[in-house]
């Protein structure tokens, strides 16, 4: 019989995913990590694997933002989807966001690129896969991460109403499926990358008609701006 897993993460998401840490594919995703974590550098470090869940409660949640796997270059992942740790350069995708914050809202680049303050706030920023192996993009994909956190997508649709979606991406866009976009908003356009996001990103104004949905729910908007306190 395999172990039991439990991991530190925050007690409103321990009780609604419980059930995940008790079917089969999770012990088998944990042995899959600790062998990657003995022969291999895995992003990001161990404390910070629930990061997106333990600075966003269950129940504070407002907003969803989907990555898709951690950042895999040295101090960049710490847990959170796009957010880099101050100190470490924004990567493209980043940058490309915090432009279309100032066309959309008039917002400076921050100094830095740590998205923790907006993750305070009830965004999660959720990553499909929550680690990497150090230099191999996509290298923990299909290992059970993805059927977790379609999961939390799950839960949070069905016991919270009134939820801001945002799914940059076509991988992120296919999670739809997985919404009740009845009684939340979701707002699509193409990832926010070089690659892409003179396509549709640019000009989406997805930070504003956030602000707006929750206005008109009666929650507290978001204050995107990261230079302020």
């Amino acid at each position: 019989m395999a172990h039991k897993v439990n991991p530190e993460i925050e007690s409103g998401w321990k009780e609604v995913l419980k059930e995940e840490f008790e079917k089969p594919y999770f012990p088998v995703l944990k042995e899959f990590l600790i062998k990657e974590r003995a022969n291999n550098v895995v992003y990001p470090p161990g404390p910070q694997i629930f990061a997106a869940f333990n600075h966003t409660p269950f129940k504070e949640a407002k907003v969803v933002i989907l990555g898709q796997d951690p950042y895999h270059g040295p101090g960049q992942a710490h847990g959170l989807c796009f957010s880099v740790p101050a100190g470490i350069a924004p990567p493209p995708s980043l940058i490309n966001i915090f432009k279309e914050l100032k066309s959309d809202l008039g917002i400076p680049f921050p100094g830095h690129g740590n998205l923790e303050k907006w993750a305070k706030q009830g965004i999660l920023l959720l990553n499909a896969t929550l680690t990497v192996r150090a230099n191999n993009a996509g290298s923990h994909q299909k290992k059970g991460w993805e059927t977790f956190t379609d999961r939390a997508i799950e839960l949070l649709s069905q016991k919270r109403k009134n939820l801001v979606f945002i799914l940059w991406g076509n991988y992120a866009i296919k999670k739809t499926a997985l919404i009740d976009a009845s009684k939340h908003l979701v707002l699509t356009s193409v990832h926010p990358s070089p690659l892409s996001a003179s396509r549709g990103f640019f000009g989406c104004r997805h930070f504003s008609k956030t602000n707006e949905y929750l206005s008109q729910n009666s929650k507290k908007p978001i204050d995107w701006n990261l230079n302020s306190p």
